[in-house]
């Protein structure tokens, strides 16, 4: 419902700043020139272009990992875009700067909403229906496009050449949207384990040995960056944990290798991945024949490191012995609880190593 609602709302929004932005080109002016009106479209559109594929360069790893954040920040984006476009009139001389920042903010919209789409249809395919989920999902949200459209043409009617009208209305719209889409969200139970997920969950198995649902742990991850939210983090119960997954070898200093050269002997025999600490944060290797599974038991592994790093103990010995006594156990608990414990999403892992362990030492690559 939340989701029919924002959309709804989106395309009302639309008819009012497409309104304002096909009247600042100059629609309807007789000094308006058709060369004119054409080149400007032509500069918004390539800003859009060229800023979804450096959106997609630098964020497309993530967007599986944090596909609910990501739904979240599209639909915001693609608000600025259409503020932007109400704007545009206001300030003549700078026209197509202010539709082409638009147009950006839209393209990182476009990358969002598909990628994030994709993944949360993969969620709603119990049955491998994927197909049938994608095409039922498109039918109403063109549903939702023509009765939203209907209704922006007639308030478009209703306030015209009345400013005042115009922008009340449109921030409702705005402030309506932006509520429904949080609320669509956060309805959002995933199952998937991502970074996040995997440190509440574990944090919470320390503490009392029980598994959360993915019911629970929906209404205590964040939806917005962290950057946002951070401020009601402090309150939060459980523990803001850094962890640098893939760190690559060659960025470590001489007493960090000599360091991760001893664990390899001591600790990590057996394991495709190697832990450290590193100005408080704790940092993995991934080998690289590590396979999904060993990514993800690295990532609980770097987990029960930073949970125990507070109590100052010997966190490789500590962290190990909890790993050997009661991981297998809290991954079954996970798999009856409804978790997918087959893959970790997570950023892609560029970087992995080589190492050899030998009787007294280790040889890294």
């Amino acid at each position: 419902m939340w989701d029919s609602l924002q959309g709804l709302s989106t395309y009302i929004r639309m008819m009012l700043s497409t309104q304002a932005l096909l009247g600042a080109i100059g629609v309807g002016e007789k000094s308006a020139t058709v060369i004119g009106a054409t080149f400007q479209w032509f500069l918004r559109d390539l800003t859009g272009m060229l800023g979804g594929i450096l959106f997609t360069f630098y964020q497309g790893s993530n967007l599986d990992s944090n596909a609910k954040m990501w739904r979240l920040v599209a639909d915001l984006m693609n608000d600025l875009g259409m503020l932007m476009d109400l704007v545009s009139p206001l300030f003549p001389s700078a026209f197509v700067f202010v539709v082409c920042l638009g147009s950006l903010s839209r393209s990182f919209t476009g990358v969002a909403s598909g990628a994030t789409r994709a993944a949360l249809t993969q969620h709603f395919a119990l049955q491998s229906n994927a197909a049938d989920i994608s095409a039922k999902e498109g039918s109403q949200e063109t549903m939702a496009t023509m009765i939203g459209m209907a209704l922006g043409m007639l308030l478009a009617r209703a306030t015209m050449e009345r400013p005042l009208a115009i922008w009340f209305s449109f921030l409702s719209l705005t402030m309506f949207h932006m509520y429904a889409n949080y609320k669509a969200v956060r309805c959002l139970a995933l199952n998937s384990l991502n970074p996040e997920r995997c440190s509440i969950l574990l944090q919470h198995f320390m503490k009392t040995g029980k598994v959360l649902s993915p019911e629970q742990v929906s209404k205590m991850e964040h939806v917005l960056p962290i950057w946002v939210s951070s401020w009601s983090s402090k309150n939060s119960e459980f523990m803001n944990v850094d962890i640098c997954l893939g760190v690559r070898v060659s960025s470590l200093n001489h007493l960090e290798m000599r360091e991760l050269l001893h664990s390899v002997s001591s600790h990590y025999k057996k394991a495709k991945y190697l832990l450290m600490e590193r100005k408080g944060i704790v940092c993995v290797v991934m080998h690289k024949d590590s396979t999904a599974t060993d990514v993800l038991q690295s990532l609980f592994h770097a987990n029960a490191m930073a949970i125990l790093m507070d109590k100052h103990r010997n966190l490789h010995s500590e962290s190990q012995s909890w790993m050997d006594k009661h991981y297998e156990a809290f991954i079954q608990k996970l798999k009856l609880s409804g978790w997918k414990t087959e893959r970790l999403l997570s950023p892609m892992i560029i970087w992995k190593a080589n190492w050899i362990c030998g009787s007294s030492d280790g040889k890294i690559d």
